[in-house]
């Protein structure tokens, strides 16, 4: 079965490298992976202090384990920190992090891969956010007697873990030092076959979202937009999909006097141009459509609808917002909606939103809204905006879910800091 395993890491190589000649991603994926033995030896050069290694496979479990690292970049300053990705959505764009010593994308996991990784960093501990279970890396971390954990992890039971030919799978479970776990049902499909070294942690993305909103920034363009105290949806992450249904739903409300802050998830050019043309439709002239790198405060304050072409600070626009809306819904999955409810204010998602526990938790809590078609979006819309006491009592819920599932950065530190005795 390892065998069977590695060929199929084998043929995953071969074929991304194919893919390489066509798709820039995965040109990115393959070149980013060139000469990484030389690439990290001299990264690691010029320090003996130990390493705590990191791995995310991409930007969603980057932002999950950026507490982790922030907290021991505190309590563990003699340490370097190494963060590995495994997919260019998250190397590429969070390459010049400054919280790690060392930033690099993780070798194919291959026997020997696997092995060269291990001798040359001769991490102290692992940690492993949400997934991404590499069978021979996890063997060589055993073999190596180094501690590794799992943290927020979600487990289901289509997983390979829990199927008769998962028995390798299970092997590297049963490795860990610690599995953090974000809910009951992961836990006990995980004690069903007989993990007992784990415990439920939540998930440090509400310790992420809690310091972002503590300490609120300055962003004077978006604070010309709302000076005039009108009511601001701000829709995050959306693509196409969302804004066609959205921005229609929202036209009668432009007349009423609530504004919209959108922050595509897109940012190309013929993709701007499709919103603007879209809220046009919707009855907006062309001097009450602004984009946040062309404004002026003086523009911002008179504008109806703000574009906002860049990266960066969505998580902190939110806290402008009556209400949030969250992209990707009626794609492939939705974005992050803790950036939005930790501002205490309600969120609407689409459907594709169920391997989600926080939004799953933001729904029963009232905190939260499903859509699952234009007219539901446009309803749940319509009452979240003609009813503000209605919105402001679900805002609250939303926040008050977020501060209540606060604490997984201190239980994995605290778990990390028992490594050692």
């Amino acid at each position: 079965m390892r065998a069977l395993y590695t060929l199929s890491i084998l043929l995953y190589r071969v074929a991304i490298g194919i893919a390489a000649w066509f798709v820039p991603k995965a040109r990115l994926w393959v070149n980013g992976r060139r000469n990484w033995q030389q690439q990290l030896a001299q990264k690691l050069a010029g320090s003996n202090a130990p390493v705590i290694w990191m791995h995310c496979a991409s930007l969603g479990e980057f932002e999950q384990g950026r507490p982790i690292l922030e907290a021991l970049r505190q309590a563990k300053p003699g340490h370097r920190l190494l963060l590995t990705f495994f997919s260019p959505s998250g190397y590429e764009v969070r390459k010049n992090y400054t919280g790690a010593d060392i930033i690099c994308y993780l070798p194919a996991d291959t026997p020997a891969n696997a092995r060269r990784f291990a001798e040359l960093v001769k991490p102290e501990a692992a940690i492993f956010i949400k997934y991404e279970f590499w069978l021979n890396l996890l063997s060589q971390l055993r073999r190596n007697n180094v501690p590794h954990i799992l943290v927020a992890g979600i487990f289901r039971p289509s997983q390979t873990f829990f199927k008769p030919w998962g028995g390798i799978f299970r092997t590297a479970l049963h490795g860990f030092a610690h599995l953090f776990v974000q809910d009951e049902q992961s836990e006990t499909l995980l004690r069903g076959i007989g993990i007992t070294k784990l415990s439920r942690g939540g998930d440090p993305r509400f310790d992420r979202v809690a310091q972002i909103a503590a300490q609120p920034r300055s962003i004077p363009i978006a604070e010309a937009f709302a000076q005039d105290n009108r009511p601001i949806l701000v829709a995050g992450s959306t693509w196409p999909a969302d804004e066609q249904l959205l921005i229609p739903a929202l036209a009668k409300h432009f007349g009423r006097q609530w504004k919209l802050l959108i922050a595509p998830h897109e940012l190309g050019e013929a993709h701007l141009q499709h919103i603007e043309s879209l809220l046009q439709k919707a009855g907006l002239s062309p001097q009450a459509i602004v984009r946040f790198s062309a404004a002026t405060t003086e523009t911002a304050a008179q504008a109806q609808a703000l574009l906002i072409d860049n990266i960066g600070m969505l998580s902190a626009l939110y806290g402008f917002g009556r209400a949030a809306y969250i992209g990707g819904g009626f794609g492939k999955s939705i974005h992050n909606t803790l950036e939005a409810a930790v501002w205490g204010i309600p969120v609407v998602f689409g459907p594709k939103h169920k391997k989600f526990n926080e939004a799953l938790g933001l729904l029963a809590c009232g905190g939260g809204f499903a859509v699952h078609d234009e007219n539901s979006l446009s309803n749940t819309i319509d009452q979240l905006l003609q009813n503000p006491a209605a919105a402001a009592e679900a805002g609250k819920k939303a926040g008050e879910y977020v501060q209540q599932n606060r604490g997984a950065t201190q239980l994995a530190l605290s778990f990390l800091n028992t490594l050692g005795d």
